[in-house]
């Protein structure tokens, strides 16, 4: 991969002929005991729409949540999405899903939820196509809750893992935050943009890689050095200062 340096230059003003693309958690807002637990600030949201405004419409939000949990967050916003790791698009008033549950679902998250019950602060995120096992609070589950995803492989046909931090999730494979991301850019307003894509965690990894090849900005939030991303910010509030940059310039 590049930029396997731990050190980063940070991203240039983003200009307004870019097509932005942010990942959520852990780049627009920090993590929580748990997803629904998260907190998106006021300021951001109006800050968010600004952006959205002067880019003529081309912000998406490119996630491993569900499109419902997304505009729930970020309520009453509603921007481009691909959610479920890009198999969901929404693109104005319609929203695309790729896949539906496998008749296995039900099973392994049953049984997911007893094997969580029996590590007291590990979680199950349910997003109906994809299931997400979470230990942060319970950092001695990681191994049983990454061996259960291993073996419910054998349930869900056509299904692969997804690590993450403190995560593992199963979800449908065919589908990544870098096709979510070249599907996003054959539609306006998106089309013939410089494509720009913040993000923190592994599954932000293939974004990078299309956002690299297109000749893009790709920018890591963190300091991870095994990453394909060229640029870095420290944090979310890194990212936040970051975004209102051509604001405060009067740019926007």
């Amino acid at each position: 991969m590049d930029g396997l340096d731990s050190i980063r230059p940070p991203p240039l003003v983003l200009r307004a002929d870019c097509a932005l693309f942010l990942d959520i958690d852990g780049t627009l807002i920090e993590f929580a005991s748990s997803p629904e637990r998260v907190i998106v600030p006021d300021a951001l949201r109006f800050r968010l729409h600004r952006l959205s405004t002067w880019l003529e419409g081309a912000l998406a939000l490119v996630s491993g949540r569900a499109t419902r949990s997304i505009d729930a967050l970020f309520d009453p916003l509603s921007l481009p999405v691909a959610g479920l790791h890009g198999h969901e698009l929404r693109i104005g008033q319609h929203t695309h899903r790729s896949i539906e549950a496998p008749p296995g679902m039900a099973v392994v998250i049953e049984a997911a939820r007893a094997l969580c019950d029996r590590h007291p602060g590990a979680l199950i995120e349910d997003k109906g196509v994809t299931i997400a096992l979470h230990w942060r609070n319970a950092p001695e589950a990681a191994p049983s809750l990454h061996a259960f995803a291993v073996h419910a492989l054998d349930r869900l046909p056509g299904y692969r893992l997804q690590p993450g931090h403190c995560v593992i999730e199963l979800l449908p494979a065919g589908r990544d935050k870098g096709s979510a991301i070249a599907a996003l850019l054959e539609h306006p307003p998106f089309r013939g943009r410089q494509p720009v894509f913040l993000g923190d965690d592994l599954t932000d990894e293939p974004g990078f890689l299309e956002v690299n090849a297109r000749g893009g900005t790709s920018v890591l939030v963190g300091t991870r050095a095994d990453s394909a991303a060229r640029f870095s910010l420290r944090d979310p509030g890194s990212v936040h200062a970051w975004l209102a940059l051509p604001l405060d310039e009067g740019l926007a």
